[in-house]
């Protein structure tokens, strides 16, 4: 809801970075809707550190669509971003610049904000335009990934994507569960291994459990901040409001699983109607057996 102001995630940037290292990380990046203030804030703490880059997601749309889309932009900087910030309308021209940056960019979730506005085929055209797909993203169930990496392999489009993947942990919880592993002794090693394709991933899927658990985590510090007890920007009036709400839904505090389970209820559906078009695809291009398509499980 958004007069209450939430944000998405209320971990520490240092806390982020301690949990993924302890977890086995060798390189830490952040990246938050539209901002690069985590990996500024964590630099801030940590100048002239080798295993930390800047990275963000970034919100675009698809022309005369309305489908939002996420890219996923690694080892960028100041500049780029806010180069890029007055672009997101028009997910094309924030390819083109961050292509004639020489940036590595991924297409995040695939299909989640995909909700058959527009023709599988026409959509799918997307991927004419960027070299790369999170194949393994710590929220999505197995099938969304499975597909999504099937997808990368090559048969379906005529040409292979380099891949990554991550926690898309929204609390501390799930950090450095999901990852992407690529040969690099530093990150610009690293960064390049992935536009070379030498990359694979690893880690848990996602489902209704991980998310409902990201979603009251997220609430639980949502309500601490409100009384002092993490950032909050509001002033005090609307403070006591959100708190005095916060306290009269206690009630409904089952509305996110639903939310969350019905989504990835959703998520399956798409998930299966992608598979058997991309099936069906194959077979009138005669490309590959419709056999070697993955077998999905889509159970949230």
């Amino acid at each position: 809801m958004r007069f209450l102001r939430s944000r998405d995630c209320y971990s520490n940037p240092e806390d982020v970075y301690l949990v993924a290292k302890a977890r086995g990380m060798d390189l830490v990046t952040i990246t938050d809707h539209d901002s690069i203030e985590g990996c500024l804030a964590l630099l801030s703490r940590r100048p002239g550190a080798r295993d930390i880059f800047i990275s963000e997601e970034v919100s675009c749309w698809l022309p005369d669509t309305g489908i939002q889309v996420h890219l996923g932009v690694y080892g960028t900087n100041e500049q780029l971003h806010r180069e890029i910030q007055p672009l997101r309308g028009n997910v094309f021209d924030v390819i083109a610049r961050l292509k004639e940056a020489g940036v590595f960019f991924a297409l995040n979730h695939l299909l989640h904000f995909y909700h058959r506005e527009i023709p599988l085929e026409r959509y799918l055209r997307l991927l004419d335009h960027v070299p790369a797909l999170e194949a393994h993203n710590g929220t999505m169930l197995r099938a969304h990934n499975d597909l999504v990496a099937f997808v990368a392999r090559g048969v379906p489009m005529g040409r292979a994507f380099a891949i990554t993947g991550g926690s898309d942990a929204h609390t501390l919880r799930r950090i450095g569960r999901t990852w992407t592993e690529a040969p690099g002794s530093n990150a610009p090693e690293f960064l390049q291994s992935l536009a070379l394709m030498q990359s694979k991933t690893g880690g848990v899927h996602g489902g209704v459990t991980a998310v409902a658990a990201d979603a009251y985590g997220v609430v639980a510090k949502y309500c601490a901040s409100l009384v002092g007890l993490g950032p909050c920007e509001q002033p005090l009036p609307r403070r006591l409001a959100c708190l005095a709400f916060s306290l009269v839904s206690l009630p409904a505090q089952f509305v996110p699983l639903m939310l969350v389970a019905s989504g990835k209820y959703r998520e399956a559906g798409k998930v299966r109607h992608t598979d058997a078009e991309l099936v069906a695809r194959l077979a009138r291009t005669s490309q590959t057996p419709p056999l070697a398509a993955p077998k999905l499980e889509s159970n949230p």
